[in-house]
């Protein structure tokens, strides 16, 4: 019993130190030798527990997906209004991706690489991400004439590209716009308010 609860404290803060290494130095970038020195134990423990990089990393990513598209369901199924439900879908969004910036490319990376293999190991039943309540109260405002006539699944894509497109591009933006990683982090704080913003003044009458 001892042993067990060695291995699984073991286990935990060798995750703990490759998700703050994948996070400074990306999946490209980090090295397990980094993550290694980090957990304070050498290499070969190291690939003991995890054979190589992709498989911690793998590890690490199913974590996360299994804590954030539940909350992300639970907003699309929550009864609250449309406006305040697109404020707290995007302030998740953004909560998720400054907590883990490394993200939306591996997401990417893995998705070109075999998509149908990807999505079936991060969405099972319980947390595949279901708009569909969110798409008919969409649709219900329309009729009801309360915001202006526009595609439900249009209306998502705008609010998934301008909430995750920042971080996709960011080495991009912050060498074109020579922007800091401070200025781009400020930024990103800024558009906490102005893509909801941005999004109910294009939909409101």
């Amino acid at each position: 019993m001892v042993k067990n609860k060695k291995d699984s404290t073991t286990e935990a803060r060798l995750l703990a130190a490759a998700k703050k290494v994948f996070t400074t130095k990306g999946l490209a970038g980090a090295r397990m030798q980094d993550i290694a020195d980090e957990a304070g134990i050498n290499k070969a423990m190291l690939h003991y527990y995890f054979r190589d990089k992709d498989k911690l990393f793998e590890v690490i990513f199913l974590e996360e997906a299994n804590k954030f598209f539940p909350k992300i369901n639970k907003i699309f199924e929550s009864d609250m209004p449309l406006f305040e439900k697109i404020e707290q879908f995007v302030n998740e969004y953004i909560d998720e991706m400054l907590e883990n910036p490394y993200l939306p490319w591996f997401i990417l990376n893995e998705l070109n690489r075999d998509a149908d293999q990807f999505l079936s190991k991060i969405w099972d039943i319980k947390n595949r991400p279901n708009p569909a309540k969110l798409l008919q109260q969409i649709e219900r405002e329309v009729k009801k004439g309360t915001i202006k006539k526009i595609s439900p699944i249009h209306l998502l894509m705008n609010l998934l590209s301008m909430t995750i497109f920042p971080f996709i591009a960011r080495p991009m933006i912050e060498r074109n716009l020579q922007m800091t990683a401070a200025q781009f982090d400020n930024m990103i704080a800024e558009r906490r308010k102005e893509i909801p913003k941005f999004i109910l003044d294009s939909i409101k009458k």
